[in-house]
């Protein structure tokens, strides 16, 4: 007989923007998020018994995110996201987990004749921050943060050579090539008891944000890379020793191939190996290497 085994339902793409103008100064700071809730509970009979009373309607879900990004702060998007998951679990009792995905989107300040302007901003990039909070009866309240979207490059410094070989292999072993990809890297902190908890570690979170950014940019440029397996888990390393309340670390990065284009039929013109200076970047098919490591 069929049974549901798992249920779950929410708002997803709740459209966030927040100012803060301060008065003194008259500069002003934006924050603009997507949002997506998702409960989970008793809600069983809504879908086997067409029983709406279990139902918080997905509108007052965002109607909710509206009014607690109003009443509380929105940075660090950690602290939001716990908000906004334990608002759910403390004011409907059958409710017992909701998970909340915070994507940050990047506006930086635009400089004019090298000062900061008050209001004016640009999107440099598809780069974002990330937050899951999810909050838990009798568990309390989890959080991932993350970066992704963020595109590096760099034209030397890597190396692939010395993998398995056999009748299927095609790809030439290399000791230099273009390396490419697009970071997304994740954290999971420790288990927060309580919101209360979760606001204590705020200064927590920008830090390691910073430092974790920094550490995927500096590794992945001054380090002379013999796979995106070595160098990705050195990042994870680096965060792990940098965080002492983060438990684990992970990065999912897509290998962005470059290939060398033999012009030689044009000519003779020399366009591989160490004269190679136009290549064709390519959309797909792309390695796509991920790693997690714990404490």
């Amino acid at each position: 007989m069929p049974h549901l085994s798992g249920a779950q339902y929410g708002k997803d793409n709740i459209r966030v923007y927040k100012v803060h103008r301060d008065e003194k100064t008259k500069v002003h700071t934006v924050v603009e998020m997507t949002v997506c809730v998702l409960l989970q509970g008793d809600i069983e009979t809504s879908y086997t018994e067409a029983d709406n009373s279990v139902v918080v309607a997905t509108d007052t879900m965002k109607q909710t995110v509206y009014i607690l990004a109003k009443e509380h702060p929105v940075t660090p998007p950690e602290l939001f996201g716990a908000t906004v998951a334990a608002h759910f679990t403390d004011t409907y009792k059958h409710i017992h987990s909701a998970q909340v995905k915070v994507k940050v989107h990047r506006w930086t300040r635009i400089n004019i004749d090298g000062q900061s302007h008050p209001h004016s901003f640009l999107r440099d990039g598809s780069e974002t921050r990330n937050v899951v909070a999810t909050s838990t009866d009798e568990k309390g309240i989890e959080i991932r943060s993350a970066i992704s979207g963020l595109l590096v490059l760099k034209s030397t410094g890597s190396a692939f050579h010395g993998f398995v070989r056999n009748e299927y292999t095609a790809l030439p072993e290399v000791w230099d090539r273009i390396l490419s990809t697009e970071v997304d890297a994740g954290w999971v902190w420790n288990t927060y008891k309580s919101l209360k908890d979760v606001e204590s570690a705020v200064p927590e979170f920008d830090k390691t944000w910073d430092e974790a950014r920094t550490i995927t940019l500096t590794k992945f440029a001054q380090e002379e890379s013999p796979s995106v397996q070595n160098t990705m888990y050195h990042m994870c390393e680096d965060i792990l020793a940098a965080a002492p309340t983060v438990q684990s670390v992970e990065y999912s990065l897509p290998n962005k191939h470059y290939f060398e284009i033999d012009l030689s039929w044009h000519k003779g013109l020399k366009n591989t190996g160490a004269d190679a200076e136009v290549y064709a970047p390519q959309s797909d098919p792309n390695g796509l290497i991920q790693c997690t490591v714990s404490r």
